[in-house]
């Protein structure tokens, strides 16, 4: 798929990976909307790249409804959708409070899998519904993003490790039911990358989990998962698969 001039919608784009990819689909002649739950932030993005800023929440389909329609007024049709909204939670299931944690488990698989399909459901009916852009009869590519922890969860990340798993498992069967209309379906799984999740890390930490990433020892830098969504978006081969993109880690337990 050809960037340049092509029209890109970025969920979470106001911050980390989200802003990383915003910045790089502009830097590539897109031209995209920022969506973020903060619209005063994705409002300052959107203007510092000549996008547009949409405020709204992914779980929220009358929101997002209303996101696709402004994109579409505004610059046509998005037909490089990119998923990056999300929350990271830590919560056992036998806590020592002996709290269910249910509350916080719906809510993390509501934010992070209810809302990526929800993006995913309404980009593709948009796109379904424009004219193809090549003899191939493509008519765009979602990227959805996982995390290496829906096959590496470690304790504590019960909830977090099933919504990621859950986007992950999402991904072959939409690929294939979106295939008659031309529609690809990716996901990425980061591994341990520098975002807001990582920015309250002490020294330590940080130290400790580096030390396990084989190469490069270090975290990744969310313009590199920019470079793997500009990748796909370009290689029209590339459909139904996830992608770690981790350095070879392998998380342990705890």
């Amino acid at each position: 798929m050809q960037i340049n001039d092509s029209v890109a919608l970025v969920t979470g784009a106001a911050s980390g990976l989200g802003e990383a990819t915003a910045r790089r689909l502009a830097a590539q002649g897109a031209k995209v909307v920022v969506l973020d739950r903060d619209a005063e932030a994705a409002g300052r993005v959107a203007t510092e790249i000549g996008g547009l800023g949409q405020g709204a929440d992914v779980t929220d389909p009358a929101a997002i409804e209303a996101a696709f329609a402004a994109a579409a007024d505004r610059f046509g049709t998005p037909r490089i959708v990119v998923n990056c909204a999300g929350i990271g939670t830590a919560g056992r299931i036998l806590p020592r409070d002996g709290d269910l944690n249910l509350d916080a488990f719906a809510r993390t698989i509501n934010v992070n899998l209810i809302g990526t399909y929800n993006v995913l459901a309404i980009a593709a009916r948009g796109m379904a519904a424009a004219e193809p852009l090549d003899a191939d009869g493509a008519r765009g590519v979602i990227v959805n993003t996982a995390s290496v922890a829906w096959q590496d969860g470690q304790i504590g990340q019960a909830g977090y490790a099933a919504s990621k798993g859950g986007i992950a498992s999402l991904t072959l069967p939409a690929a294939r039911e979106l295939a008659r209309v031309g529609i690809r379906v990716m996901t990425i799984a980061p591994g341990i990358f520098e975002t807001a999740m990582s920015a309250g890390l002490t020294g330590e930490v940080r130290a400790s989990l580096e030390a396990g990433i084989p190469f490069p020892a270090r975290m990744g830098r969310p313009e590199e998962y920019a470079m793997l969504v500009q990748h796909i978006a370009e290689n029209p081969v590339l459909n139904g698969e996830i992608i770690r993109l981790d350095g070879a880690v392998r998380l342990a337990p705890r």
